[in-house]
């Protein structure tokens, strides 16, 4: 495309004419003009790749120009007059489209930086140029907004070890209540580790002093151990400080010892996690723990979005990110189940509520519906007990479903009669659907195959996972329809690779990531883990161990770890540019909204994914015959 001489005296003139710089004056447009370079091009050249229409913009002299998106097969065709590029292009087709001579033509083009500076001087053009603020915010602010979301965040993968600030404060378990808070002042520390003979002893906090010792008027020369929590939950130095979090927020504690072996290294606080975002997670869990309504858990749970528009600002990890979401989840539920007891009285036998799907896999988002169910003790009798779980398990999903977790539109749910029974009864259930697995067997399966403890006596459900992983392991004619469920799930992949969009429905020309996307992934794993033996529900963690098992190959896993990684963010980010346009939270991506760049690492995702279910596909084709 080479360059001819500028003439600015020509050039004005189509300036004159052109509605954009038309607004100017006349000795305006004439400096202008002088800015420009002109240029001419043959039908069929490209004059602006897949991610250039930043880089400048372009005015038609003469001929015309077509702008393309190849993926999504869309055109448009630009005449003499017509502007295109940086500034006048809309922000979505900025990264995606490109600019192809339609016919011999001449242009002018004028650099991005000129354009942004120019409409510093005359306000009135931006109205014509949509894409012009997105991208020119001044780089300290950009920065600044950049530093502030993902300095909160970045602490969730630095190991716990760098966020200790000091050695560990101690204390003999016999010391006085006094001589601690007097340690405690004079070092300015919010805990102190009772330690004795080297070893972890308890813990005592502010808290602790306050709640325990103020209030109850106790006698300040009494042992400091009356008042400590004995055998407090710790964490590895070695753990990333997500970890922390995640414990933190889920046990409604702020304080945390950090172990090295049998070694105390330090203390972690809610605090060391950092200001607002990252420890958004604890003290919106702690929030959710003193709610002593149904109306403060509502109001509560309204802040979840935020937290993920948070996550997501940060570049915090898919993975992260999930576990986070289901922990606030978590702490939702197990606050309705107390409140639940409270209003009904204790429950006269013992019991596990569970969680299963997503929340079960610690995989979830901002939209998310509920999937749950309760184990009961072989002492459950339905005259003499059943009335008190219906109402029990009624009182905690409907106000699940108050604070935005819908009732499964399946009815997979505790105050469903049929997934609210004793121990024995779900043996029998998982026995039936294995040895015969029929459609709705093999879908009932995925759903509760993938399950949690989130409160009660967690035994209840050990011991049925364990007799169910026996009965699956090896067995090839229920893997063989596993895996036949499985593939109906397939990545939206034409015959040629490229990537097919929905014809129809409430959300066309659109990916489903959950379903096209996520699920495939959610499968695989489900089946290597059924076949492996392992126990655990999250796919992240059982990818990993079902390689460790021989069931796939650890390349294979960490291909399927990557997808599901850059899958379930595009997901995360897509949910929190709705929620920030104050719109509710789906699954439908338009492609669009991806630059070219991720175009590319989407349509490698799927062929992952599409690959392995053939792999499967082939390796148990057999077994249901």
């Amino acid at each position: 495309m080479p360059a001819t001489p500028k003439l600015p005296s020509l050039l004005n003139s189509h300036l004159s004419r052109q509605r954009v710089f038309a607004q100017l004056s006349s000795k305006s447009r004439e400096a202008l003009a002088g800015q420009f370079t002109l240029a001419s091009a043959t039908a069929g050249a490209t004059l602006l790749a897949q991610g250039q229409l930043p880089d400048r913009l372009g005015l038609i002299l003469h001929g015309s120009v077509r702008l393309s998106d190849p993926d999504l097969n869309l055109s448009v065709q630009l005449e003499a007059g017509d502007l295109f590029g940086f500034g006048v292009t809309p922000t979505p087709q900025l990264a995606t489209w490109q600019a192809v001579a339609a016919a011999d033509c001449e242009l002018a083009w004028l650099p991005a930086p000129v354009l942004a500076q120019l409409c510093t001087k005359h306000a009135q053009l931006a109205y014509f140029l949509p894409s012009l603020q997105p991208l020119h915010q001044p780089p300290a602010e950009q920065n600044q907004q950049v530093s502030e979301s993902s300095t909160a965040l970045n602490l969730l993968g630095t190991p716990i070890r760098t966020l200790i600030k000091r050695a560990p404060i101690t204390l003999a378990p016999d010391a006085s209540i006094q001589a601690t808070a007097v340690l405690m002042r004079d070092l300015r520390v919010s805990s102190v580790l009772l330690v004795e003979q080297g070893l972890l002893f308890g813990l005592v906090t502010d808290r602790d002093l306050r709640n325990r010792v103020v209030a109850l008027n106790l006698d300040i020369s009494r042992p400091v151990s009356d008042i400590a929590t004995l055998a407090p939950m710790t964490v590895s130095a070695n753990s990333p400080a997500f970890e922390a979090l995640l414990l933190m927020a889920r046990h409604n504690i702020h304080h945390m010892p950090v172990m090295e072996g049998g070694n105390i290294l330090g203390m972690i606080t809610a605090t060391d996690l950092t200001e607002q975002h990252s420890t958004s997670a604890v003290y919106l869990a702690g929030d959710i723990y003193k709610q002593s309504t149904l109306d403060g858990l509502k109001s509560i749970s309204t802040r979840v979005r935020q937290l993920q528009q948070n996550l997501a600002a940060a570049d915090a990890s898919a993975y992260s990110t999930g576990h986070i979401i289901t922990a606030i989840t978590d702490a939702i539920t197990t606050r309705l189940i107390h409140l639940a007891e409270a209003q009904l009285g204790p429950t006269p036998v013992d019991y596990v509520w569970v969680a299963a799907g997503s929340q079960a896999r610690n995989e979830q988002t901002a939209k998310s519906d509920q999937d749950n169910c309760l184990i009961l003790d072989d002492a459950f009798d339905e005259a003499a007990h059943g009335g008190y779980f219906k109402a029990f398990s009624k009182f905690v999903c409907d106000g699940l479903a108050e604070c935005g977790y819908i009732h499964c539109p399946g009815d997979m749910m505790a105050m469903t009669d049929t997934w609210r029974q004793p121990r024995r009864v779900w043996a029998e259930y998982f026995r039936k659907w294995v040895d015969n697995p029929k459609p709705k067997s093999l879908m009932l399966t995925c759903v509760f195959f993938d399950l949690r403890a989130i409160h009660g006596q967690a035994e209840l459900l050990d011991g049925l996972r364990q007799q169910v992983v026996q009965h699956t392991r090896g067995n090839s004619l229920f893997l063989a329809h596993m895996v036949s469920n499985a593939l109906k799930h397939r990545p939206p992949l034409g015959m040629f690779g490229q990537i097919t969009l929905s014809k129809g429905g409430d959300n066309p020309r659109t990916i489903d990531l959950k379903h096209t996307g996520i699920v495939p992934i959610v499968d695989l794993a489900r089946v290597y883990a059924l076949a492996a033996g392992v126990t655990l529900a999250n796919t992240h963690d059982r990818l990993e161990l079902s390689a460790q098992a021989g069931e796939v190959t650890e390349q294979s896993a960490r291909d399927l770890r990557g997808a599901l990684e850059f899958l379930g963010k595009l997901r995360i980010a897509h949910q929190a540019r709705q929620m920030a346009q104050g719109q509710a939270p789906d699954n439908f991506l338009a492609l669009e909204e991806l630059s070219n760049f991720e175009r590319s690492h989407l349509k490698e995702a799927f062929s992952v994914v599409q690959t392995l279910q053939d792999v499967l596909s082939q390796r148990y084709s057999g077994g249901r015959f």
